[in-house]
């Protein structure tokens, strides 16, 4: 991986880790400041708070791709190091699609009129859900990566020892 692209890449995610902490921190000083225009109801209270624990999610991903990033730089993603930060990415993903159905669930009542939003939205969910498994697959590549990887550098051993 390029020196370019790792800095690019890095730069995204700083933006968006401050952002996502910018939210936060905002969405935390509504709930707590007293000062919610909507005097605290039920469901836009519960709306922010998913809004709070999606960016948790993301904020790990983001962490955890950082990570990735940088083993890629010093040449040891392929290694068992490197499952945490791919596993925490699926868990950020899976965790970020079961706040989107309970944010589908909330909006659900205020569509009766109109069902195929909330059709829309569970497919959303579902597609999120698909972006885990996508990722799954990654790792199960990386897994095989790493499996030849142990694989060649014990050939390796072995060739040096007769030679």
């Amino acid at each position: 991986m390029g020196k370019l692209a790792v800095r690019a890449l890095r730069a995204v995610l700083v933006v968006v880790l401050a952002g996502t902490v910018f939210v936060q921190a905002l969405t935390v000083w509504v709930l707590v400041s007293g000062s919610d225009p909507e005097d605290g109801s039920l469901p836009l209270t519960a709306m922010r708070v998913i809004t709070v624990l999606g960016m948790v999610s993301a904020q790990v991903a983001l962490v955890s791709v950082w990570r990735l990033v940088a083993m890629v730089r010093r040449g040891t993603v392929f290694s068992h190091a490197a499952f945490r930060y791919v596993d925490a990415v699926i868990g950020a993903i899976v965790a970020a699609a079961l706040l989107w159905f309970a944010v589908t669930a909330l909006n659900a009542p205020g569509q009766r009129d109109d069902p195929g939003v909330t059709v829309i939205m569970g497919g959303i969910g579902v597609a999120i859900l698909g972006v885990a498994l996508i990722v799954l697959v990654l790792r199960m590549l990386l897994a095989q990566a790493v499996a030849r990887d142990v694989e060649a550098a014990q050939m390796q051993a072995e060739l040096d020892e007769v030679i």
